[in-house]
């Protein structure tokens, strides 16, 4: 940007964005929407087809029913209202990668209406509406790159096409890139507990489209908007917003206009880039399919769906903190995965102190992964090895700092607690009075300038002692014993 930095800050405070996503999620199906082709991610190019996805003449569609039950339980989970009859309409495109020249999709009769998801930002908590929840097939993939002899050349992988989509249209609620953050990441969360979906945004099952404008601060006419496509993280799609917020205030600060248009972002220069003219719904020429009735979802049919619904996160947040005693952010860290969520009650359930697994989850085994570049589902130590190491602390049969060498050596070995535990001859803290206490004497004896500020008073220098006797025995000594029999030794 050629503004300075005091100039950018003054020019962003007369304006404010307003943000849209447009979020496609692919249905974790076995077979495509359409026809009985796989979906399986990775098999040779061109192999999952048939002449249904590939347009073939003659050829007619028939609708996966698993594809509509899981975007129903989708819309449920995303407090949408399901729409009893749908409308299955034909968008119309030319495109290298779409065989048929258009893509079955719905427009003025969706699935799916009036939505929300609720996410927390810096004032407090927002709710972000959900305009619209409908299905549709992907298109093929078209390959520009990797070929070694010289020249432009694309090739076409089908094995996509017709594979079905969710495509989640938020309202123009989002005002900053933090918050187009956080409803990404809630909406991920959400779908994941439902399993409709993997979300996995390397493969492809979650993308993300993010409508973007800016108005003068205060003014409810929207200014024009660009759509900046295929980011494929949510980190990327903050840093993208974040560039073309302020790449649209310099140029409406500077009395120019802003194009509506496609943009793409290279996320190793961080800017994006005109890709082309954005297209208005006319253009596409939507009609309704010929080949494929209204779509049907009754009553009794939602209510078989809903009957599969199962706990949401946020509910499921509340709920664990009113049963085991954690705090919030210990259960916002639980919950992050249904599977999570899952290992820990059952954890929980099984330990002595739940806390205390909720806290060594927390302490010991977060910083260890951020350290490997881990996720929480990758850690060596599962929510029952956890439980088991904090049952033995509980009961005094290891120390703090035992278990923390333990601990390392699990990461070390990429083993779990037990596994861990037993190889090391399971270790306990040392009772042997009488050892313990040679040790303290022998401490005391050492450092006799610590012992006059203790009986002078300094009751502070006692953990100047703790800390010399642990380190003497290797971290074995019960810490309890080792402040009696330290108090005991030093008041006399």
């Amino acid at each position: 940007m050629a503004t300075t930095a005091e100039s950018t800050v003054a020019a962003a405070e007369k304006y404010e964005p307003v943000i849209g996503l447009e979020v496609h999620v692919q249905l974790l199906t076995a077979t495509k929407i359409f026809c009985s082709c796989s979906t399986q991610f990775g098999n040779p190019p061109n192999t999952n087809v048939c002449p249904v996805c590939l347009g073939l003449p003659g050829a007619l569609p028939v609708l996966n029913k698993k594809a509509v039950e899981f975007a129903t339980l989708a819309a449920m989970a995303l407090n949408c209202r399901v729409n009893e009859t749908s409308i299955f309409a034909r968008k119309n495109y030319f495109y290298p990668d779409l065989p048929k020249g258009y893509q079955i999709s719905q427009f003025d009769k969706p699935l799916a209406e009036f939505g929300w998801i609720d996410i927390k930002t810096a004032n407090g908590p927002k709710r972000i509406g959900i305009t619209r929840l409908h299905m549709e097939e992907d298109a093929g993939k078209s390959l520009h790159e990797g070929f070694p002899d010289a020249g432009e050349r694309t090739a076409i992988d089908l094995n996509r096409s017709g594979v079905p989509l969710i495509e989640i249209v938020s309202e123009p609620d989002i005002a900053s890139p933090d918050e187009a953050y956080e409803y990404l990441t809630r909406l991920k969360e959400i779908i994941l507990y439902t399993a409709v979906s993997d979300c996995n945004m390397e493969e492809g099952s979650l993308r993300c489209d993010a409508n973007v404008s800016v108005k003068p601060r205060g003014r409810k006419e929207f200014g024009t908007k660009t759509e900046v496509k295929n980011v494929n993280s949510f980190r990327f799609i903050r840093e993208a917003l974040i560039y073309e917020i302020e790449r649209q205030i310099e140029v409406v600060d500077g009395g120019g206009k802003i194009t509506q248009e496609t943009r793409l972002y290279n996320s190793s220069e961080g800017k994006t880039y005109s890709m082309r003219s954005k297209e208005q719904a006319h253009d596409y020429r939507y009609f309704p399919e010929p080949d494929l009735l209204p779509l049907v979802v009754d009553e009794k049919w939602q209510s078989a769906i809903r009957d599969t619904m199962p706990e949401l996160p946020e509910a499921r947040r509340k709920r664990l903190i009113g049963d085991y005693g954690i705090t919030e952010q210990d259960a916002q860290v639980l919950t992050v995965t249904r599977s999570l969520a899952d290992q820990f009650e059952s954890a929980a359930k099984a330990a002595k102190n739940p806390k205390r697994v909720a806290n060594l989850v927390q302490s010991e085994i977060l910083g260890r992964l951020k350290a490997k570049s881990l996720e929480i589902e990758q850690s060596p130590i599962s929510m029952n090895g956890v439980a088991a190491s904090a049952d033995l602390v509980e009961s005094g049969a290891i120390s703090g700092k035992m278990l923390k060498d333990l601990y390392d050596l699990c990461f070390e070995r990429s083993k779990d607690f037990p596994a861990v535990y037993e190889e090391e001859g399971r270790p306990e803290q040392s009772r042997d009075t009488g050892a313990l206490g040679k040790i303290i004497d022998e401490i005391i004896a050492a450092n006799p300038k610590q012992l006059e500020q203790y009986r002078a008073g300094k009751k502070t220098v006692i953990g100047f002692f703790v800390g010399h006797v642990m380190r003497a025995s290797k971290g074995q000594a019960n810490p309890q014993m080792v402040n009696e029999l330290l108090t005991k030794k030093l008041d006399g």
